[in-house]
């Protein structure tokens, strides 16, 4: 083991508490830090946001409190990192931004990007660690005929985390440990019961931590009332894939693709969104066969496992947490852009988000769609 402290990224949850019980068990000098990112209090009450955090979200108070109480238990030193005003110049202020211009934004991979793997590395530094250890649900080794470390999918598929990591660098995969990749969550669970652990049994985060109930719309309105800022006027029609008027509504950010509820018009069969224009502020709606699309674009790219894509490759491509990957040939196109065409056309496939591309288990690199 390292004679180095290893910084151990402390969510208050069941899989970070779990890996500095591990890490301590093998004997790792380890500090727990954990980063402070969000009032959960702050809009409160504006909107309809509710006055109490929703149980089954990350970040709050009770999460720093449940992170602090494993680090005692452990007998282990333990900090509050605050960095709320990153966080919010580089998550939250670009989620609202991306609403606002049509798109649907993953603030959770930015976060990764920004904050847990980097500004934290940083901090880790500081205090003498070289290596950050999370609870994340993914594998990273380092291959040495390709001179790369490699990111690849765990071994309990249902918990895989790849999707919101692709944006890691190699400098970051190179000082990262991922204890629990070749885990399964049960055997988390269980360890974190062997070792004492009180959030043993905690429900997993589902919620984006700075949104209270998941409704964003609610928050991007107090959100800007909160920063003396209004609300861009980008009401519009609703039309069909023809062009038909079929009604109106009051802000595109109100919508994503592949939305089915909340539309505001009445149809004998099931309509969704299936384009948004921000220029025209029109939404375009449409049955669900329609949503099918055999090609994406992405830009703002960032390779793992090979250092840039010079020719046509076979991939698998994700392009929502949930989502399958998909065959598709992936090829350059343009200055830092690629396009993926799938074997088969796919649904509701939304700018905003990200995609990545995996060559089996491995993570070849990812980026976000346009």
């Amino acid at each position: 083991m390292p004679t180095s402290p290893i910084a151990v990224a402390m969510s208050g949850g069941v899989d970070s508490s779990t890996v500095a019980a591990l890490l301590a068990r093998e004997g790792a000098p380890i500090v727990g830090l954990t980063l402070q990112l969000w009032d959960q209090t702050r809009l409160a009450g504006k909107h309809g946001i509710p006055e109490q955090p929703k149980a089954g979200r990350c970040c709050s108070i009770d999460d720093v409190y449940d992170a602090r109480r494993v680090a005692e238990h452990l007998g282990i030193p333990y900090y509050v990192v605050n960095q709320q005003e990153r966080f919010e110049r580089d998550v939250v202020r670009p989620f609202v931004s991306e609403y606002l211009a049509g798109r649907t934004p993953i603030p959770c991979s930015l976060c990764n990007d920004h904050l847990k793997f980097d500004q934290l590395l940083t901090t880790a530094r500081s205090i003498g660690a070289e290596k950050i250890a999370t609870g994340h649900y993914a594998i990273n080794e380092f291959d040495e005929a390709r001179g790369r470390w490699i990111l690849k999918r765990p071994v309990d598929r249902t918990k895989d985390q790849t999707y919101f990591l692709f944006g890691l660098t190699q400098q970051q995969l190179a000082h990262t440990l991922f204890p629990l990749g070749r885990m399964t969550k049960p055997a988390v669970r269980e360890l974190a019961r062997e070792s004492g652990i009180a959030s043993a049994d905690k429900p997993d985060s589902q919620e984006i931590c700075f949104i209270p109930g998941g409704d964003y719309k609610s928050f991007i309105t107090a959100y800007l009332e909160e920063q003396n800022e209004t609300l861009p006027d980008s009401a519009g029609e609703l039309v069909s894939a023809g062009g038909a008027k079929l009604g109106a509504h009051e802000g595109i950010h109100g919508f994503t693709i592949g939305q089915r509820k909340g539309l505001g018009v009445s149809s004998p069969t099931p309509l969704y969104v299936i384009h948004i224009d921000p220029a025209t502020h029109k939404v375009t709606l449409g049955a669900d066969d329609e949503l099918a699309t055999l090609k994406l674009r992405a830009n703002r790219l960032n390779w793992i496992s090979i250092a840039e894509l010079r020719a046509p490759m076979r991939v698998r491509a994700k392009i929502r947490h949930r989502h399958e990957p998909a065959w598709a040939t992936l090829e350059p196109s343009g200055e830092g852009e690629v396009v993926a065409t799938f074997d088969e056309p796919q649904r509701a496939v939304t700018p905003g988000q990200s995609a990545v591309f995996y060559e089996d288990d491995e993570v070849v690199g990812g980026g976000w769609i346009l």
